[in-house]
C-alpha cells in the first residue's frame, strides 16, 4: 500500500507519575515513570520531492492556534531534525520530502507532541527512503534528538528509567482519560531548572507504584507558578485523581470508560482546551504502518 501523502498518527504519551532520583554527571536526571499511550495526536503526511530539501508545513487543528502553528515551522522543528539526523545515519544520498504536520497538541503540554511527530517521521521516512533500519536502530537515533522520542519510536506503553530511554513493556489496565491542556506552556528545560537538586533519591519499583500513592515531581511547583494550571487541576479534581502529565501543563484523570470521560470534557471550563482518549498498550501507528506493509 502506497506510504506517501497517507495521515499517520503521531499518538501522545501521559506520564502516570514522575520521580526524579538524581541528577547526572552529564547534567540530565536519572527518573522513572510509567509511559501511558493514548489513541489521539497529530497525524503527518509525506510526499518524496524530486530535489533532496526537506520541508515542513503545519496544518493547525483544534485547539492548536494559527500563531502558535507558524512559531512550530522553523529549522530547530522536531519533525525537520528527525528527517535529517535519519537522512545522515543512512550515509547515502535520499530524495527529499514535502511533510504536512497536522498539528492538535499545544507544544509544552507534557504529552510528547513534539517527540511523537519525530517518532512517526522517523518510522516513515526509514521505509519511504528505504533505509531499512530496525527498531532499535530508529531507536538510537531517537535517544539523540530527546529524552521521550524512544517511548514513541518502540510503540508500546513503558516503564521507563535513566533518562527516559531505558523501557520495560508495560500492559496498562484498560482506561480512558479526560486531559485539559491550560493555555500555559512550560518547556522542560524551564521545570528542570526549577526543581531542587536532588542526588541518590531512592528508586521505586512497578510494585511501589501499584501498591501506594506516587506522584509527579512537578505538580506542586506547576501548581505553585501557573494560577491555570492549579485552578485546572481543581476542577478535574471533582471527577477523579487529577494529575500532571511529564514536565508541562497537561492535567488528566483516569476513567473506567469513553462515556465517563466525553461528559467530563463537554464540561470543561470553555478557557481550557481538552480532549478524552483511550489508553492502549500498542501506539496506533504501529497498526496504520502494518496496514501500508499489506
Amino acid at each position: 500500500m502506497e506510504l506517501s501523502n497517507r495521515r499517520f498518527p503521531a499518538p501522545v504519551k501521559l506520564n502516570l507519575f514522575l520521580h526524579v532520583i538524581g541528577r547526572r554527571a552529564d547534567g540530565c536526571h536519572n527518573l522513572q515513570t510509567l509511559f501511558q499511550l493514548l489513541d489521539y495526536g497529530d497525524e503527518l503526511s509525506f510526499a518524496l520531492r524530486t530535489d533532496e530539501d526537506v520541508r515542513l508545513k503545519i496544518k493547525a487543528l483544534a485547539p492548536v492556534p494559527d500563531a502558535v502553528a507558524r512559531s512550530l515551522t522553523h529549522k530547530n522543528n522536531m519533525v525537520v531534525r528527525a528527517a535529517r539526523a535519519l537522512k545522515e545515519f543512512c550515509g547515502e544520498r535520499k530524495p527529499g520530502v514535502d511533510i504536512v504536520l497536522y498539528k492538535r497538541i499545544p507544544p509544552g503540554t507534557g504529552l510528547g507532541g513534539g517527540s511523537s511527530d519525530a517518532a512517526t517521521t522517523l518510522h516513515v521516512l526509514n521505509r519511504l527512503w528505504n533505509c531499512n533500519l530496525d527498531r532499535s536502530g530508529l531507536i538510537e537515533i531517537g535517544g539523540r534528538l530527546g529524552a521521550d522520542v524512544p517511548v514513541f519510536v518502540n510503540g508500546r506503553s513503558a516503564w521507563a528509567e535513566g533518562i527516559g530511554d531505558r523501557l520495560t513493556a508495560w500492559t496498562p489496565p484498560e482506561a480512558w482519560y479526560a486531559v485539559l491542556m491550560p493555555a500555559v506552556r512550560i518547556s522542560t528545560k524551564q521545570a528542570f531548572a526549577a526543581l531542587k537538586p536532588v542526588q541518590n533519591r531512592p528508586p521505586i519499583t512497578l510494585s511501589d507504584y501499584r501498591s501506594g500513592p506516587t506522584q509527579n515531581v512537578f505538580e506542586s511547583w506547576a501548581k505553585q507558578r501557573y494560577p491555570e494550571v492549579a485552578a485546572a487541576f481543581d476542577w478535574l479534581g471533582q471527577s477523579g485523581q487529577a494529575r500532571l502529565s511529564g514536565s508541562g501543563s497537561g492535567i488528566f484523570t483516569a476513567l473506567p470508560g469513553e462515556e465517563q470521560a466525553r461528559a467530563i470534557i463537554r464540561r470543561k471550563p470553555p478557557a481550557v482546551d481538552g480532549f478524552a482518549a483511550k489508553g492502549v498498550a500498542e501506539s496506533p501507528l504501529q497498526a496504520e504502518l502494518d496496514r501500508t506493509s499489506a
